[in-house]
């Protein structure tokens, strides 16, 4: 295979956690498709070397980010791989259906521990080499991050928290010219329902009503997701920072 680096992401380091499925599998292959490498962050090897096969300029981490000291220990990889880092994608997350009757302590904290402490983790470790490179950190929201979420209020608070954490460091890390931006994606097709514990006739059932809300028919792909991601981490949006963008198929507008 040529591994000739040729894209607007030529000579750029990219991590991507939660690339073993879905949205992050996406985003690593594309951005390594735009010439960057990537090191892909996930819990299962196996997923993750799926993500990597035939894409010669993925390496991959098998880790659980909840693990406080998981955030360091991929930058170091990272850096020891490449040197440097440009663009940190804290992809991962969780999703969890908790009523408010059903809420528990334990519950509560696995949301945030995976939603809010490991990004914001990983973007303090990853924050020296962003600095030196003027980079660029992009969140993984969801429109649920600014919309209400009946049975699911601790993971929409989850992300609610993500995206303040974006407008927050993106003030806080303007003068360095690292750039901080968000993804709100609206319901895409992913295994993150099953990954839920939902029972296959419950998901199916989500998908279609989620699908016939959605003005434009129909959910999203993973593909659609990465390409705004790449746009926002984009080194030419030099005066792009602290922006939420969704994209839900016209669902904030239903």
């Amino acid at each position: 295979m040529n591994d000739q680096a040729q894209g607007d992401f030529a000579g750029k380091v990219v991590i991507v956690t939660g690339a073993g499925s879905g949205i992050g599998r996406a985003v690593a292959r594309a951005f390594a498709r735009a010439g960057a490498r990537v090191l892909g962050v996930a819990r299962r090897v196996q997923t993750l070397e799926e993500t990597a096969a035939d894409h010669a300029r993925i390496a991959v981490h098998a880790a659980d980010l909840r693990d406080p000291h998981t955030p360091q220990q991929v930058i170091d990889t990272a850096t020891g791989l490449w040197g440097r880092v440009d663009v940190l994608v804290n992809n991962a997350g969780a999703t969890k259906v908790m009523p408010l009757g059903e809420t528990t302590a334990d519950g509560i904290a696995g949301l945030f521990a995976l939603n809010v402490t490991a990004p914001s983790l990983l973007a303090a470790a990853a924050l020296p080499h962003l600095r030196s490179t003027e980079g660029s950190i992009v969140n993984v929201s969801s429109t649920y991050g600014h919309r209400p979420l009946p049975g699911g209020a601790h993971y929409a608070a989850s992300k609610a928290a993500l995206e303040q954490l974006t407008r927050s460091w993106a003030l806080e890390l303007a003068a360095d010219r690292v750039r901080v931006n968000a993804l709100a994606p609206g319901p895409t097709e992913s295994q993150a329902l099953a990954a839920a514990g939902l029972p296959e006739q419950v998901v199916e059932q989500i998908k279609r009503d989620e699908a016939a809300r959605i003005p434009l028919g129909r959910r999203g792909n993973p593909e659609e997701v990465a390409t705004w991601i790449l746009r926002l981490a984009d080194p030419a949006a030099t005066w792009l920072t602290g922006q939420i963008l969704t994209i839900d198929g016209g669902l904030e507008l239903a």
